[in-house]
This record gives C-alpha cells, sequence and structure tokens, in this order.
C-alpha cells in the first residue's frame, strides 16, 4: 500500500515537472499578449516581462532548430536572415490568423516556428 502511494506521489511530480516545461499553449500566449496595449509603458506590466521572455526562448529553439539542421546538412524550417526586424503588432496578428482550436494544441515555440516558415521560407 504504501509503496503503490509513493508511485502515485512520483507520478504526480514527474507528470507536473513534464506540464511545466512544455510551457503555455499559444492560445494562452495570444490571449495575454493581446490584453497588452502595444505602447512604450507596455514593458512596465510583469506580464508582458514573462510573455517578452516566452516569446525570446521560442525564438532561441526555433534558432537553434534552423543550426541544427544547416549543421547537419539538412533544409532548416526556415531561412531568416543573420538578423530579423520584428514587428510585435504583425506577429501578434499573425498568431492570432491560426485558428482557435490549432493554437490551443500549439507551443509557443510552434507559433514562432510558423511565422518564421511563412515570413523566411527556404528557396527550393
Amino acid at each position: 500500500m504504501r509503496a503503490t502511494l509513493i508511485a502515485a506521489l512520483v507520478a504526480c511530480l514527474l507528470a507536473g515537472s513534464a506540464i511545466a516545461q512544455s510551457g503555455p499553449t499559444l492560445e494562452s500566449f495570444v490571449t495575454r499578449a493581446n490584453r497588452i496595449p502595444l505602447n512604450a509603458t507596455a514593458m512596465l506590466r510583469p506580464d508582458a516581462h514573462r510573455l517578452k521572455g516566452e516569446a525570446e526562448r521560442a525564438f532561441r529553439a526555433v534558432g537553434g532548430e534552423i543550426r541544427d539542421a544547416r549543421a547537419a546538412n539538412r533544409t532548416p524550417p526556415a531561412c531568416p536572415p543573420e538578423r530579423i526586424e520584428l514587428n510585435p503588432r504583425q506577429l501578434l496578428d499573425f498568431l492570432n490568423g491560426i485558428p482557435q482550436a490549432r493554437r490551443q494544441r500549439m507551443t509557443v515555440t510552434d507559433g514562432i516556428r510558423s511565422w518564421m516558415v511563412s515570413r523566411y521560407p527556404c528557396s527550393s
């Protein structure tokens, strides 16, 4: 009985850890981002800092995928220039354009990857 209880507790902890590592859904990210005004005072909001951090992690992850694909001599998911120009309104408009049902199944990284693929496609 005690072993079963301990096993159940460990399983719950591991599941919680996996959920925490997967991050928020794209739907959650977009919903929170839509509430923040895109003006000079936006970065004074704590939620804006959290969203910025989530977006930066997603951009780093996609950038890593691109570098890894190029290093392995595979076609990367997108072919952006060395430095990209990011207009937050355009990015948010793109993410809002993804159907809600699909956003609920996507991570923020999936959304950033989709944006990069649409904005910087690789030539065949």
